[in-house]
């Protein structure tokens, strides 16, 4: 199933959560208190990992009448991500001269390189990537599939760990190369507001195959991105295992599992973002993101 946060429209102050109709034409809202919906799919997540039931349906709205909100419009906590997942990126990055977390011959990371992104840098499809002014002109993009936790969980076993994913949804991990290269950590660079498109809602984990489903990053309809998760050097058991062994895990965590290769530092010389691009993030089994910049 699909679950959406929206508004009916743009002005509206009134988040609403729903289920998106299988062909993606129409949303059914759900009937949760003002405060549940200002949460977005998260109170789909809680009331599940409470085996409380859903609210019942109420009324259908088109697709093209609502805006569509991120489906998580601002996480409960920062969202966790994964640098370095993919062979082929984990060799481009380190050969980009942006890697400040590897010595030379060290370009496959041996254990999960996890960092953070703050919840406000999360917006919606269709909201603009924001380049940040006389702060950065080194915008570049990552395709990348999140994870969402549906249980309570610490010290997960990699033989459990899928029984407690929720689902699944896009997120772009947009990020300032020169900060992140400055600073010589991945926080800063990836925490500006619109860092974090994602949605363009979330997907239950029987809608999408994410242990092996294909990850495609399109800039002004140049596919740049092309990879299939099966790729990931760390799968997302493992994941799950090694964050959760000294973090507790809650319903709508988020954990992004990384980019593949194709990123715009990765080009001689680099293809940045700039203003009056189009982003596009496709993973089957979700649907797609698609964001200006400016």
């Amino acid at each position: 199933m699909k679950f959406a946060a929206f508004k009916t429209n743009a002005a509206s102050n009134e988040i609403l959560v729903g289920i998106v109709s299988e062909d993606g034409q129409s949303i059914e809202e759900l009937a949760f208190d003002s405060a549940q919906a200002a949460t977005g799919v998260a109170a789909v997540v809680q009331a599940q990992a409470q085996g409380r039931p859903l609210p019942s349906p109420g009324s259908r709205h088109a697709m093209a009448s609502v805006k569509l909100l991120a489906p998580f419009p601002r996480p409960a906590r920062n969202i966790l991500c994964v640098g370095k997942n993919y062979f082929d990126h984990a060799k481009e990055f380190a050969q980009s001269g942006f890697d400040s977390s590897a010595k030379p011959g060290d370009d496959i990371p041996t254990d999960p390189i996890f960092f953070t992104k703050v919840p406000e840098s999360v917006i919606a499809t269709g909201d603009p990537i924001v380049i940040p002014k006389g702060v950065s002109e080194a915008i570049d993009y990552e395709a990348e599939l999140a994870v969402i936790i549906g249980k309570k969980g610490k010290g997960i076993s990699e033989s459990d760990a899928m029984s407690y994913v929720w689902g699944y949804t896009i997120v772009n991990d947009v990020t300032a190369r020169d900060w992140q290269n400055r600073h010589k950590q991945w926080f800063m660079g990836k925490s500006f507001d619109t860092f974090c498109p994602m949605g363009p809602w979330a997907v239950t984990k029987d809608s999408c195959q994410g242990e092996n489903t294909a990850v495609r990053c399109f800039v002004n309809g140049e596919r740049r991105q092309n990879a299939v998760t099966t790729d990931l050097i760390f799968k997302i058991p493992q994941l799950i295992a090694t964050v959760s062994a000294g973090i507790t895990l809650y319903p709508g965590d988020i954990i992004a599992t990384g980019t593949p290769v194709g990123v715009g530092i990765g080009f001689k010389p680099p293809k940045y973002l700039k203003s009056g691009d189009r982003v596009r993030v496709e993973i089957d089994g979700i649907g797609a993101i698609e964001n200006p910049v400016v």
